[in-house]
């Protein structure tokens, strides 16, 4: 399975712009967009509307620092489009940890 590998550098950027990450290393970082990715995944296996999905993951526990919340908007049209196959077949979490760590090498 590919990623948009183009998405990846844009969302750390984003990311990266709160000065609480530039402390963390690209192992954290990567960690962190990949919880983002496997909360989405599961949102919408769980039937979350897209349009719903910033609050309900907002409102939940989450194991990721407050700033990567701002990369749920941008993740979420990607996993959206993913047919329901490829959403309960791949884990996107550990793909997207995959590609983030090879873009921060």
């Amino acid at each position: 399975m590919t990623i948009r590998t183009a998405l990846i550098p844009v969302l750390t950027a984003v990311v990266m712009a709160s000065p609480v990450v530039a402390a963390e290393s690209a192992k954290e970082t990567c960690g962190y967009q990949a919880d983002v990715v496997a909360a989405i995944q599961q949102a919408r296996l769980d039937r979350v509307k897209e349009r719903d999905l910033s609050d309900v993951l907002i409102t939940d526990e989450t194991s990721w620092p407050e700033n990567y919340n701002a990369a749920i908007p941008l993740i979420a049209p990607w996993i959206y489009d993913q047919k329901m196959k490829v959403i309960r077949n791949e884990d996107l979490g550990a793909v997207w940890n995959e590609q983030c760590l090879a873009q921060s090498q």
